[in-house]
């Protein structure tokens, strides 16, 4: 590969890797919220115990996220020099913001939670959970609006040197930026209620905290339901317009679309080849594809074969395959959480055995669908950095030789490995160790008094 293939891939790596972590605690941030305030209104010390539990959870995940998240900052300047100089007046309004406010409430206020409950008022306690959440949602949105910059650039103009920023508030109320966050944060919480609902079930199953088991079951079916249906409309289905309006080329790449038509069917599933320009196999549904693009069941659909060969993206294979991966679990997940809701509604959840065990194997699943969304927005893009402004090819750092990038990434690769292993292991004996049940909750408060 040249140095170019191989930037792409490293930062491909990196970025995969490091935002499994922050799936998990910005979906992580609001049920743990939630969890607070039902403890806070009701009373109900089960809710308490619980936030407490998975903050624990929250904290590895910050951890972990902060230290496989700094090289990403670092790659700006080694491996994407031409790209900083470029759009750097722009996009760092963003970037600093996340830093400098969101990040450091977020974790200031983890640190007043996690270990300032003895301290604290109730009231108070509540409070540290909220701007934990705050935090952790607004550093989301400052990088979706740097991101949604490189996809659909707006309050900009271009200066001697590069692009500088000429209204602020275009810049951070992007449109593209509002549902691509909405789209993303309701990913994060489908992950983070999978993995409540997964651990639920394993402590069922094991017959092991029983009070805090039933309180994981409901949170996470519950939220999960919710934000399975929300991910797929309004969130996905906004999404999915403003790629046909703003990249007409994405979208016929992502449904393997090859010759224009009006009434555009929509291929289910079917094999692309590029060689000659055809999608193989097609299980097809009439007009839909028209509809859900333009709204329209008679709208002209562009396909691939009348856009310029250097506008299309570069690998159709893997951005059709990608789309199509996350789009079928979204599918599966509702399926998935609309019937255990239902067990759950009847009482009958905590027996069903086989589906418990469905729902602890199934945690893994949400972060493939979310992992597969971002290669479907990345891939989409190309062959653009900052679209229709400047292309990949010319982001790179020209003096940086595709053999030294092979060499780090081969060291990142080792270094993360030993980091995925050590977070494994502290998750582990966390879930080992389980959340304070009500009877060593209460042994633990007259040894106090």
């Amino acid at each position: 590969m040249d140095a170019v293939s191989w930037n792409r891939f490293q930062f491909g790596f990196l970025v995969t890797y490091h935002y499994l972590f922050p799936t998990l605690t910005m979906g992580l941030a609001l049920l743990i919220f939630f969890m607070k305030l039902v403890a806070y209104k009701s009373g109900d010390e089960r809710y308490d115990h619980a936030a407490t539990f998975w903050a624990k959870i929250f904290g590895i995940n910050f951890a972990v996220g902060v230290v496989t998240g700094i090289p990403l900052e670092f790659q700006f300047g080694t491996n994407w020099a031409r790209f900083s100089n470029y759009a750097g007046g722009v996009i760092g309004l963003t970037l600093a913001l996340e830093g400098l406010f969101a990040f450091f409430a977020e974790s200031a206020f983890l640190g007043l939670f996690l270990y300032g409950k003895q301290k604290l008022s109730a009231k108070m306690h509540l409070f540290a959970s909220f701007m934990v959440f705050l935090g952790s949602w607004l550093s989301g949105y400052f990088i979706i609006a740097t991101n949604a910059f490189m996809q659909h650039p707006v309050g900009y103009r271009v200066g001697p040197r590069g692009l500088l920023l000429s209204d602020m508030w275009a810049y951070l109320l992007n449109p593209w930026a509002f549902w691509q966050y909405l789209h993303n944060m309701t990913s994060a919480v489908v992950a983070a209620s999978f993995v409540v609902a997964a651990v639920g079930a394993l402590y069922t199953l094991s017959d092991r905290h029983k009070e805090q088991a039933r309180v994981f079951l409901k949170v996470g079916v519950v939220a999960g339901l919710i934000s399975c249906i929300l991910i797929l409309f309004p969130t996905g289905d906004q999404n999915g317009k403003m790629v046909a309006e703003y990249q007409p080329a994405a979208l016929a790449a992502m449904e393997g679309k090859y010759e224009t038509s009006d009434k555009a069917e929509l291929a289910i599933i079917g094999q692309p080849d590029s060689v000659n320009k055809r999608l193989d196999n097609p299980i097809i549904v009439p007009y839909v594809l028209s509809y859900l693009a333009y709204g329209s069941f008679g709208a002209k659909v562009k396909g691939m074969n009348d856009f310029p060969k250097d506008e299309l993206p570069d690998n159709t294979e893997l951005l059709y395959y990608g789309y199509h991966i996350m789009a079928g679990l979204g599918t599966i997940f509702i399926a998935l959480m609309l019937t255990s809701a239902t067990k759950l509604w009847r009482g009958t959840l905590e027996t069903s055995r086989a589906w418990l065990w469905m729902l602890m194997l199934a945690f893994p699943f949400p972060f493939i669908a979310v992992t597969m969304g971002w290669m479907t927005v990345e891939l989409g893009r190309q062959p653009w950095l900052v679209y229709g402004l400047l292309r990949t090819i010319h982001g790179t750092s020209p003096k940086v030789a595709g053999g030294s990038v092979a060499f780090t990434t081969l060291g990142f690769m080792g270094l993360y490995f030993v980091v995925g292993v050590l977070y494994l292991y502290l998750i582990h004996r966390q879930i080992a160790k389980g959340p304070i049940d009500f009877a060593q909750a209460h042994t633990i408060d007259e040894a106090g008094a």
